[in-house]
């Protein structure tokens, strides 16, 4: 009996080690967060244009980066894992929660679509116009009376009886009011219209350009986004955007390239797989983007013939910031992984067009 006892006190303290290191392993958060490929998806079930969109015998890829939190087992992989990155969870984020950056990376890519939008538009020749449709709550200031009522995602319509429509709305109503005042506010949570009463409150102090304190003012503690919508007066060249699980901006110059290769009609990618990234202004300006190292991988994973990545970005006489190398990177990136995508470097929507026309359309 005292042997029988004794062999499964070691059977217990086995199976509790190894119930132990398993914690340890996968459960216990690290102060890191893992970088790596994401996907390279196609475009054109993303954006629908209400005449009918034309036939493509190729397809533009929008290419993501892939995350997830650090535990002891994916940090050690990460280690030797040539195409994950370990990044410090308060450099990648700051002082915002997951929750709240990944709300602000959906609002940043609405505002890159309606960009793109506009991009596209402008060198198609199709006349539009902006509406605002109303605020979006970006992220709540903890301690401040919106962190009661308010969540990441919900939609400020209302403030007593002043429409909200764009921040500015807002802003104007309170330069009326001071801390203290009870404001009924009506918004929009996942397509349900609520209201509730709340008490401003005074908001931390701001600094102008020079450094210097601005007056305190009241408000209720969000940080607030302007929501727009880009519509065509020609109705049948209306273009619309979904997506899912894709946040940030940094899909906006394929959004726009696919956008226009609807509205003129044209197969632009002349039966070749275009990847791509970059975010891109109303004007069709390309800006630089983060985790290009990433994407090249996605986008060599999914067969990609030419790649667009941002021209490198240098600072300008006066101004003071590390350089951001992009297409420097991107060419490092292909060489290391041994791909044979084309990297072409752009800077603008122009850029990529002007390649595209020159190529050779692909057989087969």
């Amino acid at each position: 009996m005292p042997r029988q006892l004794a062999q499964l006190r070691r059977y217990l303290l086995a199976a509790f080690i190894g119930f132990a290191a398993a914690y340890l392993l996968l459960f216990v958060p690290l102060p890191y967060y893992i970088l790596m490929p994401g996907s390279a998806e196609p475009v054109k079930p993303m954006v629908h244009l209400a005449q009918g969109e034309p036939a493509e015998k190729g397809v533009f890829l929008l290419t993501t980066v892939g995350g997830r939190d650090a535990n002891l087992l994916n940090y050690f992989i990460a280690l030797v894992d040539p195409n994950e990155e370990l990044v410090k969870k308060k450099d990648m984020f700051g002082d915002e929660s997951i929750q709240d950056y990944s709300q602000r990376q959906e609002y940043v890519m609405l505002t890159s679509q309606s960009d793109a939008m506009q991009a596209a538009y402008r060198k198609a020749g199709v006349p539009y116009e902006i509406k605002n449709e109303g605020v979006m709550v970006l992220r709540t200031l903890p301690g401040y009376p919106a962190e009661r009522i308010l969540r990441g995602g919900d939609y400020l319509l209302q403030i007593d009886e002043t429409p909200i429509r764009k921040a500015q709305d807002l802003l104007d109503f309170l330069k009326g009011k001071k801390a203290g005042d009870t404001v009924k506010i009506a918004y929009r949570r996942n397509k349900a219209n609520d209201s509730a009463t709340m008490t401003l409150a005074t908001l931390p102090q701001d600094k102008d350009a020079a450094g210097k304190p601005l007056p305190p003012r009241p408000g209720l503690g969000f940080v607030p986004g302007d929501v727009q919508s880009v519509q065509a007066s020609d109705a049948s060249k209306q273009l619309a955007v979904k997506t899912e699980d894709i946040g940030g901006p940094s899909a906006g110059l394929m959004f726009s390239l696919e956008m226009y290769a609807q509205l003129t009609g044209k197969d632009l990618t002349k039966g070749y797989r275009v990847a791509g990234t970059g975010t891109i202004d109303p004007n069709g300006q390309v800006g630089v983007i983060g985790g290009i190292e990433h994407k090249i991988v996605a986008a060599e994973r999914e067969h990609a013939d030419v790649f667009f990545a941002p021209q490198d970005l240098y600072p300008k006489q006066g101004e003071k910031f590390q350089p951001v190398l992009n297409y420097s990177a991107a060419v490092k990136q292909a060489k290391k992984i041994g791909s044979k995508m084309k990297i072409v470097p752009v800077t603008t929507m122009d850029d990529a067009l002007r390649y595209l026309d020159g190529l050779t359309a692909k057989s087969g």
